[in-house]
């Protein structure tokens, strides 16, 4: 974005709603991943495989935009970024978090879960 016209589109940020400028956030982060998503489908299959992770955790970093409300101040600095979506899923992969853990939970409990139905199906058959 030229100087003049970044100057301008901050001019109009600063009079917007706090409703306006989430709406204009999520319509920014929203074009951005559809042109990585345009630029993803023209690679070779092996490359959009190497993006998948990245692809999924921008989508859910978009779904949680689309849900949630920012403040003013958040917006506007997000805002300030020619590319917010890419910015935030940088700092996602820095960040430590129990995903891993959770996913290890769910292995325990579905196969905790088979378990319990094979003895209620032994106890039944009793």
């Amino acid at each position: 974005m030229a100087a003049f016209q970044y100057t301008n589109f901050m001019k109009e940020v600063m009079k917007m709603t706090n409703e306006e400028l989430n709406t204009e956030l999520y319509q920014k982060l929203f074009a951005e991943q559809e042109k990585y998503r345009e630029w993803l489908l023209s690679q070779p299959s092996e490359e959009i495989i190497n993006h998948t992770y990245e692809y999924t955790m921008r989508e859910d970093i978009l779904l949680s935009v689309e849900y949630n409300d920012l403040s003013d101040k958040k917006c506007k600095a997000l805002l300030q970024s020619p590319c917010p979506l890419a910015d935030i899923f940088k700092d996602w992969e820095k960040r430590e978090t129990d995903h891993m853990a959770d996913i290890w939970d769910t292995v325990e409990c579905r196969a905790n879960s088979i378990i319990r139905q094979d003895f209620l199906k032994v106890q039944a058959e009793r």
